[in-house]
């Protein structure tokens, strides 16, 4: 489990267009993940 101040995994996910994006692509920039179920998506 992630505490507080704990870097982050690397990663890599599908974006809403369908392109992978990985974490480290974003080295030294400030990120705002958000994760949401299929459910609740038009998709």
């Amino acid at each position: 489990m992630l505490k507080i101040g704990d870097k982050a995994p690397a990663f890599c996910l599908k974006n809403d267009a369908g392109n992978e994006v990985a974490l480290a692509s974003f080295l030294g920039k400030r990120v705002v993940l958000f994760f949401y179920p299929k459910a609740n998506t038009p998709g």
